[in-house]
């Protein structure tokens, strides 16, 4: 039953950011060079549901799907923060898509979401290999 909940809500998910146009490679563009709100204004609108989501599952003491209480931690401020969002935004720029998106674009029919995806994959590999020697 968990699994064909995730897969209703991905599902779901997938359908409001095609529609929405989040995973428009012409919007993103657009949206890089300031010459239309319409990704801002969808990015303000997801910021919004998640605070009143958070304050919601926060004063109704709500637990995930896998029953376990919810912990959200603080992370503090590293300087690679600023280097993996540059990164993650120059990507971003080139590919017309973040982490979510690609799965909608695939499923949407956009086969070169499939390289995105893979570098993706190759960076997060990367990552997991370099992390142990990257700076605290």
């Amino acid at each position: 039953m968990r699994q064909l909940t995730v897969l209703f809500l991905g599902t779901f998910f997938g359908i409001v950011i095609a529609k929405s146009e989040v995973i428009s490679w012409f919007r993103i563009q657009k949206m890089f060079r300031f010459e239309e709100a319409h990704m801002y204004l969808v990015m303000v609108s997801a910021i919004l549901v998640g605070v009143v989501s958070l304050q919601l599952i926060k004063r109704l003491a709500l637990t995930p799907i896998t029953g376990e209480p919810l912990q959200i931690k603080e992370k503090p401020f590293q300087k690679g923060i600023v280097f993996g969002g540059i990164l993650f935004g120059l990507g971003w720029a080139v590919t017309g898509a973040c982490p979510g998106p690609i799965y909608a674009q695939i499923g949407a029919g956009e086969l070169p979401a499939l390289a995105t995806l893979g570098g993706a994959l190759l960076g997060a590999y990367l990552y997991s290999l370099f992390r142990p020697r990257l700076p605290h």
